[in-house]
């Protein structure tokens, strides 16, 4: 039985720049780093899979390097790593990501639970979980900040929403979202990073994973990304100073001017 936990690596947002002629990420000399919310879903992999007696596997789509992450996940506590790396994959977008996920995930067989960050920091959507849980068949949890049982057939979970918290009993398998409030991920052991260093990381290709291949990378993504850019500034900015209430009176009065109410 296993529990997968699907990291991926992102750059270092503090240090990304927008190449202004062309209008791409400008990546030379950029860190990566596992991206902060998939720490909490390995961080409940490893836990999820202790008590179930399960293996802890680490699953990324990305470059060779990414294999990067994949090590601090071995060292974080995941039991094996899978890093899905093939030029077929490239240029995916989340519908062809998550598609290429899900049919690794049951290349693995005998998953009973996938744990996901909420969202990315580089794509910010929050899809990827979402179409996994939809290309698998299984049922999904977004938002989970608790996980108060787990059995083989069952997990009872709490989940945040606009107006408070939902408790929800889901069948497994299944395929959770999860906040940085459901954890605090462990610091690794100097063992286990000796042990991650060892650690055979398997790498799959488009052959490795039973899947459509025109399902893959850029040839099965619906979206294109055309152009990234930084907005152009708003316009002229004005600070008014004073009690709120002479600021709010002042507010309405600027917006009748310009017939906005």
């Amino acid at each position: 039985m296993r529990i997968v936990a699907c990291i991926k690596q992102v750059p270092d947002t503090t240090d990304v720049r927008i190449d202004p002629e062309r209008g791409t990420l400008i990546r030379e000399g950029v860190e990566s780093i596992l991206n902060p919310l998939d720490a909490h879903a390995v961080e409940a992999a490893v836990t999820v899979a202790a008590a179930l007696n399960a293996e802890a596997v680490a699953l990324c789509m990305g470059p060779p390097q990414a294999e990067a992450v994949l090590r601090e996940a071995l060292a974080g506590g995941c039991a094996s790593a899978v890093l899905l790396s093939d030029r077929a994959f490239a240029g995916a977008d989340t519908w062809s990501t998550s598609y290429t996920l899900a049919c690794a995930v049951k290349a693995m067989g005998d998953v009973r639970l996938v744990a996901c960050g909420k969202q990315a920091i580089d794509g910010d959507t929050a899809q990827v979980g979402p179409g996994m849980a939809t290309h698998l068949g299984w049922p999904q949890v977004t938002y989970v900040r608790r996980i108060c049982e787990v059995s083989e057939e069952w997990a009872i979970v709490e989940r945040l929403t606009d107006w408070g918290d939902d408790t929800l009993r889901v069948r497994l398998p299944a395929v959770l979202t999860v906040l940085k409030d459901l954890n605090v991920p462990r610091l690794p052991s100097l063992v286990g990073q000796m042990r991650a260093r060892r650690s055979d990381v398997r790498k799959w290709g488009a052959g490795d994973v039973d899947g459509d291949p025109t399902e893959f990378g850029l040839d099965g993504s619906p979206t294109r990304v055309v152009r990234v850019f930084t907005p152009p500034p708003r316009g002229r900015c004005v600070v008014w100073d004073g009690a709120p209430e002479e600021s709010a009176g002042r507010l309405v009065e600027a917006l009748r001017e310009k017939r906005l109410i």
